[in-house]
């Protein structure tokens, strides 16, 4: 699940409901505001550009590289490797070689490849 929050704080509370407006997609609402939103299986909509997603469900290995993805594009990892320390930059080739050798799954792993090309690019050479 991939969830984009307004604010941290919105966890203290429980939320008073998940309204889903398109398939796989829900507003998160509490006190009557809509404080975010919920996308349940985030890997099964991964393709570049503007082409349409593969319709099969992702492999369990798209599924785990989509997370160390998810990891080294957001604080505190991202941080990390913006500051170029050693073991947050070998993750980074690390996840990049997989994502290379992946040879199932290839439009997911090509997209999911796109995403983290910038940061080996930028802070791993």
């Amino acid at each position: 699940m991939l969830t984009g929050l307004r604010d941290l704080d919105i966890l203290d509370e429980p939320l008073e409901a998940r309204i889903g407006i398109a398939p796989d997609v829900a507003l998160l609402v509490q006190h009557n505001t809509v404080v975010g939103w919920s996308l349940p299986d985030p890997a099964l909509h991964l393709t570049t550009g503007f082409a349409s997603p593969d319709p099969a469900r992702p492999l369990p290995a798209t599924r785990l590289l989509f997370t160390a993805c998810m990891d080294l594009v957001t604080s505190p990892l991202l941080d990390h490797v913006r500051d170029r320390e050693p073991t947050a930059l070998a993750r980074l080739r690390a996840l990049d070689h997989a994502l290379r050798d992946q040879r199932e799954d290839r439009h997911r792993a090509e997209a999911l490849r796109s995403l983290i090309a910038t940061y080996v690019e930028d802070h791993a050479t």
